[in-house]
């Protein structure tokens, strides 16, 4: 086992068994594409962490919905959904995986490694699901809740529906209190290569349309609805000063 990814498992608090499942969360599609020549699609996706990122991301939301439970007794449902979205968001992932230094370990591509891969919310969020993956793989899942717990403890413990900002729920609340319908979302342009897609979506409302990007077409989504919300409250303003 190499000293780095000895480095990561003191990190983590865990050590693994298989540290070869540790390997694969840290490899990103580019370097499994660059570094395995001739190999077919099959082989790419079992060298690169993707795969690891879907198992980590249902044992993520599990280990933060019990701890959310556990913590907030008296909470309705949606509060409890709106704070679970905030906790495995990809801007929450991606500051805990650069406070940790995440990216220094991550195997890149030459291409990922020029456009500053090793920085991206979506490549350090993803990699975090990856490792969840890698731990609860190796010893199943007391060891990675508690990794889970340990790593996201102070999260969890600041996590309220009033800081849980949900944009697209409050422009859909807003827009019923007007007698109006909820907006459309509509992808508009998807640019980059497979692995680091960006999406633009356009938010669609009976009085106006906005437009957002991110790193996925839920993060677009989210920020298109930002963007509908400061129009509102603008034309809002305008209409105030008219009376």
């Amino acid at each position: 086992m190499s000293a780095k990814l000895g480095r990561l498992e003191n990190l983590i608090g865990y050590t693994f068994h298989d540290v070869k499942l540790l390997d694969r969360a840290l490899t990103h599609r580019s370097w499994a594409y660059e570094n395995l020549p001739g190999a077919d699609d099959d082989a790419v996706r079992e060298a690169e962490n993707e795969s690891m990122e879907f198992v980590g991301d249902s044992v993520l939301g599990l280990v933060i919905a019990e701890a959310l439970y556990n913590g907030h007794p008296g909470a309705s449902e949606g509060d409890l959904t709106l704070m679970k979205h905030h906790l495995v968001s990809t801007n929450t992932l991606s500051r805990l995986a650069d406070a940790m230094n995440i990216g220094d370990f991550v195997r890149v591509g030459r291409g990922e490694e020029k456009t500053g891969g090793r920085k991206k919310q979506a490549l350090l969020a993803n990699t975090i699901e990856a490792i969840i993956a890698a731990v609860f793989l190796d010893g199943g899942y007391i060891p990675a809740r508690a990794m889970v717990v340990r790593l996201f403890g102070d999260e969890i413990k600041k996590a309220s529906p009033r800081t849980s900002i949900d944009y697209k729920t409050m422009l859909q609340e807003i827009l019923q209190a007007e007698k109006l319908a909820a907006p459309d979302y509509k992808v508009t342009k998807t640019e980059g290569p497979p692995h680091s897609r960006t999406f633009s979506v356009e938010a669609i409302w009976a009085t106006g349309r906005a437009q957002g990007s991110g790193t996925s077409i839920k993060s677009a989504e989210m920020m298109a609805a930002a963007g509908a919300l400061d129009q509102l409250k603008q034309r809002a303003g305008e209409k105030a000063k008219r009376v």
